[in-house]
């Protein structure tokens, strides 16, 4: 399996996700997930989800998309391994199915997830609103913001926080690493693939999932004088959860809103609605988080 490629080319770093969430099948539904090339520390948590979920899908027919997963992480994943995936068939009834997957390296689990998939058909219909924002276009990408930001974060973060990335984010708020007072949880951020992806809603859903995993966790420290570009937090997603509703396309722009109702006990609870530029709802997140306090910078 080829890994991803070290280029800022957006055509380049899209090709390259798409080869880290195509799993290789080892027979007898076991998968190999790639690991990203260069990575140091610890394996980003939407990497294991996309690659989990890809793991799964190929597991059950096309005509049985995913509409929910919940996964939750044990272990840090470490960037100096691949990923195996375990994919257990519990159910195949007439209109859904359901899948465990168990993600390991080094003969230890990272994560656990269970997925379910169900036949499309007819019902009843209501969806919430989109809330007004300002268009993608007259934001600035997070991309800028970070090469402008990074000499204030610890210089230990700073190459990851300027590695380009295959999804480019536009903030309609400022981030909690960019400094300034304490405010209430709620962020909206518009994301898309930086480049165009192939047509295979499969790939969407991977990609998305993927995504989902960005900006959530940090709405979580907003009211409070913490975050990880100050060094003084230790964080960590604890599980993750994803309820797909509808068809999108991950290459073009969606808008991800994310609150924070509940935080306490060193963790902090988070919840995403995610919709599409024309207002439909698509998807829903949430997670819980560690979000523990440090006295001083580990």
């Amino acid at each position: 399996m080829s890994e991803t490629p070290a280029s800022s080319d957006p055509a380049d770093l899209v090709d390259g996700l798409l080869r880290l969430l195509d799993v290789a099948e080892q027979g007898g539904d076991h998968f190999a997930g790639a690991r990203k090339p260069g990575g140091v520390g610890r394996v980003f948590g939407g990497q294991v989800i996309g690659q989990a979920l890809a793991s799964a899908e190929r597991t059950v027919p096309d005509d049985r998309p995913v509409h929910s997963l919940h996964a939750y992480f044990l272990r840090g994943g470490n960037e100096d391994y691949g990923i195996d995936f375990e994919v257990m068939r519990d159910l195949d009834g007439g209109s859904f199915a359901n899948r465990r997957v168990v993600a390991s390296q080094q003969g230890k689990p990272i994560l656990t997830m269970v997925a379910s998939f169900h036949k499309r058909e007819p019902g009843v219909e209501h969806a919430e609103e989109m809330p007004v924002v300002p268009e993608p276009e007259s934001l600035r990408s997070e991309a800028d913001l970070r090469a402008e930001y990074a000499d204030r974060v610890p210089e230990r973060q700073r190459q990851m926080m300027l590695q380009p990335r295959p999804i480019e984010l536009r903030p309609v708020e400022s981030r909690h690493w960019m400094g300034g007072p304490p405010r209430e949880p709620l962020s909206h951020t518009w994301m898309r693939a930086v480049a165009p992806l192939p047509d295979d809603p499969k790939i969407h859903r991977a990609v998305l999932a993927y995504a989902s995993d960005m900006t959530l966790l940090g709405t979580a420290t907003l009211p409070h004088e913490i975050s990880w570009a100050k060094g003084n937090m230790m964080g960590a997603s604890l599980d993750h959860a994803i309820w797909f509703h509808d068809d999108f396309r991950a290459d073009e722009w969606l808008l991800y809103v994310c609150d924070s109702p509940w935080a306490g006990r060193a963790r902090g609870f988070n919840r995403g609605r995610i919709f599409t530029r024309a207002g439909k709802l698509v998807a829903n997140v949430a997670q819980e988080g560690l979000i523990r306090p440090l006295t001083k910078k580990p």
